[in-house]
């Protein structure tokens, strides 16, 4: 330490404090250079000429060292308080706390502020624009239907992305990104994997309209775990029905599964369903779904959206938009899931669950 140090001791606690805070301010303005020597080297001279370089001045100064050096990973840098706005249904219950949990994840994940605005089938659309601009709104989340009515008439150099739909309306030629509610068929085949693994078929009866982009994704999928899939188009209930009575005429309980997607023609809850299930009973093959209300009903699992991790994904999503990560554009199918088994029915069809992989179940139905 310096002789004046010493001679003054309070007037070096003053330049001791002066030190620590300006390197606590130049710190984090350094990080955001690529090239701060120049700033390193000034912040290093005004250290030099107010103390001559003592030793506790010489610790400040590591620190901007270490920064400038850039060898641990930074975090990115938060977006401004309200760059991200949320823009979702103004439903009752159970939808209202199903979209308040995603928001939930959103604000987790979106390491600032962000600005919610609840949308009405009668929004005025107009004086949305003005409170996203008000707001500096620099990407958009849509969720819901509802939520991507509302804003499909904003401006288009918003970007935009989407989530709690399960496929995007044609006719929208905006660039977005997007998230749908139908689970990944990946995941889909791993569990059915993990849970019959004598399985080596799969029977998928869809309609062409809703799922071209499912049943494409599904054919990677089942090649890569060793499933044949056979995936049967129906455009009515007529036909759909048909169909389920053909896959389980030819159908072997040990070998057999059916898929029911997320469609309203090949799925219709008041006809389609209860048939499926009732012959699926009688005859001991596995039914697996993209819904957890058919597995209440009876079918063998089902992959549900975890929605908190839903809103964090769809969160980095829209941070990812604002650093301009090219990659992350497009829809993409559900990976934030969780799991409900029917024991019931598994132990019908001659499965049964160890207590430890019961453990990995998020529910089980009959209720226990």
């Amino acid at each position: 330490m310096p002789e004046w140090a010493l001679r003054y001791p309070w007037f070096a606690s003053v330049v001791q404090c002066v030190l620590d805070n300006m390197a606590a301010v130049l710190f984090p303005l350094i990080s955001r250079f690529t090239s701060g020597t120049r700033i390193l080297c000034v912040a290093l001279g005004l250290f030099s000429t107010i103390a001559s370089a003592p030793s506790w001045a010489a610790g400040a100064a590591g620190h901007i060292m270490l920064a400038e050096a850039g060898d641990p990973p930074r975090r990115a840098d938060a977006p401004a308080p309200g760059s991200v706005a949320v823009v979702y249904p103004d439903l009752g219950e159970p939808y209202r706390s199903i979209f308040a949990t995603i928001i939930e994840g959103i604000q987790d994940g979106a390491k600032s502020a962000v600005h919610l605005y609840a949308v009405a089938p009668n929004t005025d659309t107009a004086e949305l624009n003005a409170g996203l601009r008000r707001h500096g709104a620099k990407v958009v989340i849509a969720l819901g239907r509802q939520g991507l009515k509302a804003v499909s008439a904003i401006e288009r150099e918003i970007p935009l992305v989407v989530g709690g739909v399960l496929a995007m309306p044609e006719g929208d030629h905006r660039s977005v990104t997007g998230i749908s509610l139908t689970p990944d068929p990946a995941l889909l085949f791993s569990r059915l994997r993990g849970l019959a693994p004598s399985v080596k078929r799969v029977t998928l009866v869809y309609n062409p309209h809703h799922n071209e982009w499912l049943v494409r994704l599904a054919r990677e999928a089942a090649r890569a775990q060793g499933l044949e899939l056979i995936a049967l188009e129906a455009r009515d209930l007529a036909s759909a029905a048909r169909l389920y009575e053909n896959a389980f005429a030819g159908s072997d309980s040990k070998r057999d599964a059916i898929w029911l997607p997320q469609d309203a023609t090949t799925v219709d809850e008041s006809t389609i369903l209860p048939l499926v299930l009732k012959e699926a009973w009688n005859r001991n093959v596995p039914v697996f779904s993209s819904s957890f209300l058919h597995v209440k009903k009876g079918a063998l699992f089902a992959l549900y959206p975890n929605n908190v991790e839903l809103g964090r994904t769809l969160a980095a999503s829209a941070l990812g938009v604002l650093a301009g990560d090219s990659r992350r554009r497009g829809m993409f199918p559900l990976r934030d899931v969780q799991m409900a088994v029917n024991v019931r029915t598994a132990s019908h069809i001659g499965l049964s669950f160890g207590y430890q992989q019961q453990r990995s179940f998020d529910a089980i139905f009959p209720e226990q």
